[in-house]
């Protein structure tokens, strides 16, 4: 083991800031850190939209499901799809096509990731906030994107207020698959039903009485933000 893998493992969502600001040589790593990140085909498809003004923050808050974290967090940053810059450069290119919606999603998450780790490792915490899609158009219109970009998530970033136990994740046994798809052992998803079932009853709050599968296919088994298709259409992506 070295640092680098503790960060990742210790990885836990911080949802309870201090109010201590994040410096700005703090800022510039974190962000300079994302930048560094793989780039398909270097192609750099991701802006960072860094919020400071309070009313857009608050506003933002609400538009994320009332996430109070994201007015309080020292920092919170937008990722987005970004191909206004290249149409910008050349209106001949094609920002429409499936792909390259997918590889802005991709290359969006990587950098995020980097954003984020580089954070833990500065003793800083954060938590990701796929609530902005609650509202696409909202938030998209508050922050001011032109055609051929579009919201994906934002991130909470400052020091922690708040020690949280680490969160069980499913085995590599389930996970990890050689040389092709393997039938899931549904033993192995029992197993991990009662270890979830232990974490949530051994924490201070939020304690729930469900295992896992349960949670996880009810919440797949409803409608997931079927606007979004819309949205990234209306902004000029994923039409073909």
């Amino acid at each position: 083991m070295n640092s680098v893998i503790d960060t990742i493992q210790g990885h836990r969502s911080i949802r309870a800031f201090k109010e201590t600001p994040i410096t700005p040589e703090q800022l510039e790593t974190i962000i300079a850190s994302g930048i560094s990140a793989s780039s398909s085909s270097l192609l750099q498809v991701v802006s960072i939209i860094r919020v400071t003004d309070k009313q857009k923050r608050a506003e933002l808050a609400k538009l994320a499901g009332n996430q109070a974290y994201v007015e309080s967090a020292a920092e919170f940053l937008v990722f987005c799809i970004d191909y206004q810059r290249h149409y910008a450069m050349n209106p001949n290119v094609k920002p429409e096509f499936m792909e390259l919606t997918l590889i802005g999603a991709v290359d969006s998450g990587i950098m995020a990731q980097n954003c984020l780790l580089a954070a833990e490792s500065l003793g800083l915490g954060g938590v990701y906030i796929g609530g902005l899609r609650n509202s696409p158009n909202e938030v998209d219109t508050l922050l001011g994107l032109p055609p051929y970009t579009a919201i994906l998530f934002g991130m909470c970033l400052g020091h922690p207020d708040q020690d949280p136990q680490l969160k069980p994740r499913l085995s590599p046994q389930v996970i990890v698959h050689e040389n092709h798809y393997q039938p899931l052992d549904l033993t192995l998803i029992d197993q991990y039903d009662q270890t979830m079932m232990d974490y949530y009853q051994s924490r201070s709050s939020n304690a729930k009485q469900q295992g896992w599968s349960e949670q996880i296919t009810a919440k797949l088994s409803q409608e997931s933000r079927p606007f979004m298709m819309g949205y990234l259409n209306g902004k000029g992506l994923a039409k073909k």
